[in-house]
């Protein structure tokens, strides 16, 4: 019994660990493993029979009390005494899935699905548009690399003329039983097929094209549409583009991520643009009639007299149009950034100073006094 390692530290734990610690330990040890997640792994059958062994005593309380007072030497004469699966015990012969079943991990039920059929993995690639393409929507081409069917053997993996045959050691199930002698007794398993790995099938003369696997890799080109107001981030899913699939299971699917690259001058938020629009200080006081760019062109906005600078100017429906329903559009959300002159003429400080003391300098009654401040800072 000196070889033996601590059964606390097999289910690695501590002494004082409660029962439901226990159980769970043991269940996710039992689950890394399992035969059928280990098929041939003679190492993991040796710790498979550790774990057994160790929740046999640590999951009876009798048991583990024993244990507790005296280790390994509790059990010296013939070591912990079947039962410990309430009613399990002496030489009786069960399926090591009936008591993976008691857990939720399906036991044997999990090889058998791996022989049916089996839906591709998906394939996820990014793609990098402009800002207007996600506004109004483009056309992209791809070209991935997946695995697909082998076209010299149409995906069976016999050389063509040939066919794959049955499975003798599993008769086709794909499954096969193993008899091991445990704590319990005979201990039957069931795990995936050593001969035909699963699939039910054995190839005597495999196609030299794919070496028996039935697939291959092949380069693809894909054509990609994207639509009007897709955003940064959002992903586009092409059904059936993916790898392809298992004992005749469908392909996976091609995960299109978009990703928009900035624009300099519009930012995106939701389905509103942002932006700010640069004015003079003569333009906000007097007002103007100012062009403004727009995702659709340029646009004439007209700049109300005593506008104050951050003033907020919306353009209803110049946004983003609706993913869902591309009629429906966001707005374009412009600011008005008033620029103040930091280099100023005599003639231009001499018009400020008199509007700012209320004065008049005479001559030019023809003009009014803003229209001259106009009339020298457009000069």
């Amino acid at each position: 019994m000196a070889d033996k390692r601590d059964y606390y530290e097999v289910l690695g734990l501590e002494k004082g660990a409660s029962e439901s610690d226990i159980k769970k330990a043991y269940r996710k040890m039992a689950k890394k493993y399992h035969p059928d997640n280990n098929p041939g792994d003679k190492t993991a059958e040796a710790k498979m029979k550790e774990v057994n062994e160790a929740y046999e005593v640590l999951g009876d309380a009798d048991k583990r009390a024993k244990y507790d007072q005296f280790g390994h030497a509790a059990f010296e004469q013939g070591g912990p005494q079947p039962g410990g699966f309430g009613g399990f015990g002496g030489g009786m012969d069960f399926d090591m899935g009936d008591i993976f079943n008691m857990f939720g991990f399906g036991g044997g039920a999990s090889s058998a699905r791996r022989n049916g059929p089996m839906k591709g993995a998906d394939v996820s690639v990014t793609i990098q548009v402009s800002f207007e393409e996600a506004v109004f929507g483009t056309t992209k081409e791809i070209q991935i690399n997946v695995t697909d069917k082998c076209d010299t053997c149409n995906g069976t993996g016999a050389k063509p003329g040939t066919h794959a045959e049955t499975c003798r050691k599993c008769n086709g199930t794909g499954q096969e039983r193993v008899v091991q002698q445990s704590l319990f007794g005979a201990v039957q398993s069931i795990r995936t097929c050593s001969a035909c790995h699963g699939t039910g099938k054995v190839i005597k003369e495999p196609c030299q094209t794919c070496r028996g696997t039935g697939k291959v890799k092949k380069s693809k080109k894909f054509e990609v549409n994207i639509p009007k107001g897709i955003d940064h981030g959002q992903t586009i899913r092409l059904a059936g583009k993916g790898e392809v699939g298992s004992n005749g299971g469908p392909n996976g699917d091609l995960m299109v991520t978009v990703y928009v690259k900035p624009d300099s001058y519009f930012v995106r938020k939701g389905m509103d643009i942002y932006c700010d629009v640069p004015i003079t200080f003569v333009q906000a006081a007097l007002g103007d009639e100012i062009t403004v760019k727009t995702i659709d062109g340029e646009q004439k906005v007209t700049v109300k007299p005593g506008t104050q600078p951050e003033t907020i100017v919306t353009l209803k429906g110049a946004g983003v149009p609706n993913l869902r329903n591309p009629n429906q559009r966001g707005n374009q959300v412009m600011k008005l950034k008033v620029k103040i002159p930091t280099e100023l003429t005599s003639k231009q400080k001499e018009l400020l100073k008199e509007f700012y003391g209320g004065g008049t300098s005479g001559g030019e009654e023809k003009k009014g006094f803003w229209q001259k401040v106009k009339d020298t800072f457009e000069e």
